[in-house]
């Protein structure tokens, strides 16, 4: 597998420097991407470059996953319009150990093969570098005039906030530029990936390298574009914010709806960066979908192989079978096997209302249910027509009626009541 043809027809090179081709067609390569350490997971921004680790190892080459511990402390100035927050040690172990378990589903780090994957933290090799020794060693080969000639400074300091640069991001591109010569002389790294805005900052690691070990040392660098929605939104963003890899943060339901609903453009665009199907099985769904749109075969094959890459094949499943409980003409069975927090994040925002656990073990009509303790019905009366005429449902199951008595036996995952008035109105009782 050509590495740089496979990223090219998904439409992942924005640029690269001369000889990065050869390179790679010369002789198994080592690359690196730097990830940002700044939670303790990955959300699907971070996809772009691990998908870049994922192919570079498919095509035979050793990817290298930097986590950013040192330059987490300081704040990259790329894409940013103010200094981020900076992080103690003890939380860069936690979110280094996390992120890798993350990798893990996308790398193969633990076998014995020449090109199975590396992890590695800056701030191992940071730490000690004393500043007068990092000024005197690194700071000297770089001018200021060639630092500020960068994109990244000239936008924060053309900003209108006037918030200008401290120096302490200003030095983060020296930084990054050393992470790049120490994986050059201690791993034998010969190219840095990452993504468009990131250009500056690995050029001037390439330089770095020329600079220190000669004219004839050889390192290159290779970015994609940034990823966008096709409306000019930021990729990866809802209105609850990000769309993160841990289950914690972002459920795999909620997850695999993302991807699900997408628009036909960018199902088109992301399922060749996130997905390592085929350019054929691509090719063929694409031509499903020109067929018949309102079928949705690429959303629902992206939705699919993101979601089993990042969680797993049950989880998917689940997501599927979830979706159809508040989209399909789901049973009650369905909705009995799906787990709390499935159901949750299915449900999220629907109306709720505490009930009393107590008062449910003794036995509860209805009626009095629905009107008394919980304001599902306006009045006893709108409850009973609606329900004459099958327009109540509990748990998915046609309420037919008003005056059943409802216990315990009824609770989903031992907790919860599903109500349905109408076709559309979904309340959730929660019984303590």
């Amino acid at each position: 597998m050509n590495f740089v043809e496979e990223l090219k027809w998904r439409g992942m090179v924005h640029d690269m420097t001369p000889g990065t081709e050869e390179q790679l067609q010369k002789e198994m390569t080592s690359a690196y991407v730097g990830i940002d350490p700044t939670a303790d997971s990955l959300h699907i921004g971070h996809l772009v470059g691990v998908m870049m680790l994922k192919h570079f190892q498919r095509a035979g080459h050793r990817p290298i996953a930097l986590i950013g511990g040192a330059t987490g402390m300081i704040g990259d100035p790329s894409m940013k319009s103010a200094e981020r927050n900076l992080l103690d040690e003890k939380t860069l172990r936690h979110n280094q150990e996390s992120i890798k378990k993350q990798l893990s589903k996308f790398l193969d780090f633990d076998s014995d093969a020449p090109n199975a994957a590396k992890l590695v933290n800056n701030y191992d090799w940071m730490k000690e570098y004393t500043f007068l020794n990092f000024i005197r060693d690194i700071g000297k080969h770089l001018t200021v005039n060639y630092m500020m000639s960068k994109d990244s400074v000239k936008k924060r300091l053309s900003s209108e906030s006037n918030a200008g640069m401290s120096f302490t991001e200003f030095s983060y591109q020296l930084l990054q530029g050393y992470d790049y010569l120490y994986l050059y002389q201690n791993e034998g790294c010969r190219l840095q990936m990452g993504g468009s805005d990131q250009w500056g900052n690995i050029t001037t690691g390439t330089e770095l390298i020329r600079r220190i070990m000669g004219p004839e040392a050889e390192a290159f660098a290779l970015v994609c574009p940034l990823i966008t929605k096709a409306d000019g939104g930021k990729f990866g963003k809802t209105e609850s914010g990000n769309v993160w890899l841990d289950r914690r943060y972002t459920s795999p339901y909620k997850f695999y709806q993302f991807w699900l609903n997408v628009s036909d453009d960018d199902a088109a665009k992301y399922i060749k960066i996130f997905t390592a199907l085929r350019q054929e099985e691509i090719s063929a769904l694409e031509k499903e979908q020109a067929e018949a749109p309102h079928l949705r075969p690429l959303q629902k094959r992206l939705a699919q192989e993101a979601t089993v890459m990042v969680h797993s094949e049950e989880d998917y499943h689940a997501a599927v079978e979830a979706s159809t409980i508040l989209f399909g003409n789901a049973t009650s069975d369905a909705l009995k096997k799906i787990d709390e927090e499935t159901l949750l994040a299915v449900f999220e925002g629907v109306p709720r209302f505490e009930i009393s656990q107590n008062e449910l073990s003794a036995g509860i009509k209805a009626i009095d249910l629905f009107t008394d303790k919980a304001a599902i019905f306006l009045s006893k009366g709108e409850m009973r027509k609606l329900a004459q005429n099958g327009g109540v449902s509990l748990n998915k199951e046609k309420l037919t009626e008003h005056d059943t008595v409802i216990n315990t036996n009824s609770l989903l995952n031992g907790k919860y009541l599903l109500v349905q008035r109408g076709k559309k109105n979904y309340f959730l009782l929660i019984a303590k």
